[in-house]
């Protein structure tokens, strides 16, 4: 194992995350919001237009299968949007088609389904980017419209992102490294590169430094509410963010183009690399 260095100007965090990996955080009243209600598989129309989003679920599932050309690493979306993107604690892809386009402080520009979707391809799939006029786009839009189904057009739902994770101290790799021992490497390995049960969360095919999941507080918020798999919340804020020191100061791939984020406001706290 290599040796630990951390960079860190530390400030409390409270952070959610829009498809699993933003930093956009829902502001106004939510009270009248509809409730977190995706709708069911059932619902799914026939014709061509259903034909859309069942295949952008199915690249959802198992992007491996469906999208591998566009694939750097042995990830799927599944993989952070559990559930297929329905799971209110795991970056749900309820209600996100209905806010976009919007402001991202990250690329400083308005954002897209379009370029959102490729930007998860870019960095937490570590490939390149879907053409617009694909059969993939196509369908990747078609279900995320398709799970945004009742949300009126910029309403921002209760249940968007990530719940955020509250720690007053900052993340230490060294109690994050027994920890990984203890709870996450039956699933993912001692050395981080998954197996057939369970994605690498290091290494060379796992998500790029340019992913939201490689910022700390991101990876927290995920490992708190859904790790180890099946038992969400037994761990506490502090070792969910120790875990995530621990796991996100691990090498990965590089992104280039992350010299480019955060012109205006400057890269965050959380970040390590």
């Amino acid at each position: 194992m290599r040796k630990l260095h951390i960079r860190w100007t530390f400030v409390p965090v409270m952070l959610a995350v829009l498809l699993g990996l933003s930093l956009n955080v829902a502001s106004g009243d939510l009270s009248a919001a509809p409730a977190f209600n995706p709708p069911g598989m059932d619902e799914i129309p026939s014709g061509p237009g259903g034909d859309a989003i069942r295949h952008g679920y199915e690249i959802v599932m198992d992007t491996q299968r469906h999208a591998k050309p566009y694939l750097g690493n042995a990830l799927s979306c599944r993989n952070c949007h559990l559930d297929g993107g329905r799971n209110p604690q795991a970056g749900p892809f309820v209600g996100v088609y209905a806010v976009l386009p919007e402001y991202r402080a990250r690329g400083d520009r308005m954002t897209t389904i379009e370029i959102r979707i490729n930007e998860c391809f870019e960095r937490s799939l570590n490939g390149r980017p879907l053409p617009y006029d694909s059969r993939e786009m196509g369908a990747l839009v078609s279900y995320l419209a398709w799970m945004s189904k009742g949300v009126p057009a910029g309403t921002q739902l209760q249940g968007r992102g990530f719940p955020p994770v509250t720690i007053t101290r900052p993340g230490d790799p060294i109690k994050g490294r027994a920890l990984y021992g203890a709870q996450c490497s039956a699933c993912h390995g001692a050395d981080g590169l998954g197996n057939a049960a369970a994605p690498p969360v290091w290494g060379p095919q796992s998500y790029n430094k340019g992913a939201g999941m490689a910022r700390v507080g991101i990876a927290a918020s995920f490992i708190k509410r859904n790790m180890p798999l099946g038992q969400g919340n037994t761990l506490t804020d502090e070792e969910a963010y120790d875990l995530a020191a621990f796991i996100n100061n691990q090498p990965r791939p590089e992104f280039p183009g992350r010299t480019l984020d955060w012109p205006k406001v400057g890269k965050p706290a959380d970040i390590l690399y």
